[in-house]
């Protein structure tokens, strides 16, 4: 309710009170009950498993993925000396949000956070063991930096169609590579693109929405952290997260109401 809210703790016991007179809670907390929750690292396991739980009654309608990560900064501070120019420097800190979504309804099926140095690569293989758990993937969409002959193989062993573009620099072959099935879907999907790149396209249009998710979460429940630890940060992002999958299904029960 504070991260929906997307006031500080303080201002959201307003919203908790209320909650707690209309018997949705059996006990209001304290706002400092809310913080240190928030500094809880035990919360963050907790907080994933809700978030791939909530996405599951949508298991019917997605078939195709997309995979991407995206910054949330915060109002904390980092200082580096610079040895080029011999002075202090600062810069705000952010973390990273990587998220696999589907592309029909914008529902998050897992999610991982991070620092703002972890790459993308490293997190595509986690975010799709967790969503084959509750989903069938048949199709994955991601950008270049997914381009690898190692995570094309894992989606195609996963039985699904890895829809990535290729390097400037990539070519149809990678005969070194000791995984032979990860050489001929690599081989396969670089016919694909370079010779039916229209078809090709025509799948990977759908990539876009999960920069539409990203933007859906940031826009409602702010493009920055009120948190100042690291561990706070990364909670308060799984729980804007968790907040757009609730209301990914509400939207979505309305529509099949009506």
């Amino acid at each position: 309710m504070k991260v929906y809210a997307g006031m500080s703790a303080r201002r959201a016991m307003c919203d908790l009170r209320d909650l707690g007179e209309r018997g949705l809670l059996s006990r209001v907390p304290h706002f400092n009950s809310v913080l240190n929750a928030l500094e809880n690292p035990a919360l963050a396991p907790v907080l994933t498993a809700m978030i791939e739980e909530s996405a599951g009654p949508l298991s019917a309608l997605e078939s195709d993925f997309a995979v991407d990560s995206s910054g949330f900064s915060s109002r904390s501070i980092a200082r580096w000396f610079s040895e080029k120019y011999g002075k202090e420097k600062s810069r705000m800190r952010w973390i990273k949000a990587h998220l696999m979504v589907g592309t029909r309804t914008n529902i998050v099926t897992s999610v991982e956070v991070t620092d703002s140095s972890a790459h993308d690569s490293r997190f595509l293989e986690p975010l799709l063991n967790a969503s084959m758990q509750r989903f069938n993937v048949e199709r994955l969409l991601a950008d270049k930096a997914y381009s690898s002959v190692r995570l094309l193989g894992r989606i195609n062993d996963a039985r699904a169609v890895p829809l990535i573009p290729f390097k400037y620099n990539a070519t149809g072959r990678a005969e070194s590579y000791p995984n032979r099935s990860a050489v001929d879907i690599w081989e396969k999907m670089y016919r694909f693109y370079m010779y039916r790149r229209d078809e090709f396209l025509g799948f990977y249009h759908k990539r876009s929405n999960v920069e539409t998710t990203f933007s859906m979460i940031k826009a409602k429940f702010g493009a920055y952290v009120r948190s100042k630890t690291p561990v706070a940060q990364m909670n308060e992002v799984l729980c804007k997260v968790l907040a757009h999958n609730l209301c990914c299904l509400v939207t979505v029960h309305v529509r099949t109401r009506d």
